[in-house]
């Protein structure tokens, strides 16, 4: 399996603009730049990119650990902020909301745990990755 995105930039790095498409056009020349980067503008930029991308991720793993383990989540939510420190992304921390009938907090903690140390996007990230995790009952 092949995912392609492609981002075009114009100008200086502070004072140009880009624009990020991708081939299933979710993203179609969406704007960023170096306020939407580095401030807070309007705009995407790559970091909210890949929070977006490992919390979507972890979200589908744990739904597959789970499965496995015997449960079925009734919802998973599953909030993911990227921090950049000195132009390198030093942590993504995930924060779970999860309802799963029938499971206990162990066995829940543990397919969390599985799913944050094996999902792809967690295995391509060289950053510390952190979890809170909260069972709805």
């Amino acid at each position: 399996m092949k995912r392609s995105a492609e981002a075009v930039w114009n100008g200086s790095g502070k004072e140009g603009k880009g624009v990020l498409s991708t081939d299933t056009l979710v993203l179609n020349n969406t704007p960023f730049n170096f306020i939407s980067r580095f401030e807070n503008g309007i705009e995407t930029n790559p970091e909210e990119l890949i929070a977006a991308a490992h919390a979507g991720c972890f979200s589908m793993k744990l739904s597959f650990v789970l499965i496995a383990a015997g449960f079925t989540a009734d919802q998973i939510d599953t909030k993911c902020t990227v921090i950049l420190e000195s132009g390198t992304i030093t942590h993504s921390h995930l924060v779970l909301r999860a309802k799963v009938p029938g499971i206990g907090q162990e066995t829940f903690d543990a397919c969390a745990e599985d799913a944050k140390k094996n999902c792809p996007v967690s295995k391509l990230l060289h950053a510390e990755i952190t979890l809170e995790s909260t069972l709805i009952h």
